[in-house]
């Protein structure tokens, strides 16, 4: 089978312009990053993660008892840096947290199992808390601002830091990639953002099988 002239006219009239966009697509990507954003993330993290392999895999039987539901992941990967606010009302994010271990819990009045683990995270902070660890909760009440600050003065809380995200974006944030399906949503993460270890659901963060767990990840013990 042969194409006729006008086919042939028709191809040729096409190719310079396809040509053309295809120039400008990669001259666009190269211009703005696209082609490392496209082609390097999974890679550059894993690799800057692959140092906190040995920890994962020591936690993973670490999970059991009052944290069995922690997931522990075998090629830790680093968390996108979410934002959320202070209690003076200032903007921060993860990566401020950096050079330090967190523990990072998405909470919320509304939540009956968010506030039955409240006390216990606090324990945990008192336990653990220091230039090295911090219990990093962030609260995503959307509506009456006060209330959070109102129910941890009721039931005691002293050491936990009052973090909010009112917007609650940051739960949409972590939805996006995997990690945020209900409440409350809790992630380890080392002190190059890595992550440790991830659970969806609430654990008695102050049992001997949790500091068990987060003593291994500081290196050290209750």
């Amino acid at each position: 089978m042969t194409t006729g002239k006008p086919a042939r006219s028709a191809i040729k009239a096409l190719a310079g312009p396809l040509l053309m966009g295809a120039i400008l697509l990669g001259a666009s990507l190269y211009a703005f990053g696209g082609l490392d954003k496209l082609f390097k993330p999974a890679s550059a993290d894993a690799a800057s993660c692959r140092a906190a392999q040995p920890l994962t895999a020591a936690l993973k039987p670490l999970a059991r008892g009052e944290v069995a539901a922690l997931q522990v992941p075998a090629s830790p990967a680093r968390l996108i840096d979410v934002a959320f606010k202070m209690p003076d009302g200032r903007d921060t994010t993860l990566a401020a947290f950096r050079g330090k271990t967190v523990l990072v819990n998405l909470w919320a009045t509304w939540c009956a199992p968010c506030r039955h683990e409240m006390p216990a995270l606090d324990r945990l902070q008192q336990t653990y808390g220091g230039p090295d660890f911090e219990v990093v909760t962030i609260n995503i009440d959307t509506r009456n601002f006060d209330k959070p600050k109102q129910f941890l003065d009721e039931i005691g809380v002293k050491a936990l830091v009052q973090y909010a995200d009112p917007s609650a974006k940051i739960f949409q944030d972590l939805k996006a990639v995997g990690k945020a399906f209900g409440m409350p949503t809790t992630i380890l993460l080392d002190k190059e953002g890595c992550e440790l270890a991830y659970l969806a659901g609430p654990a008695e963060w102050s049992s001997p099988d949790a500091l068990a767990f987060i003593g291994k990840a500081l290196g050290r013990t209750p």
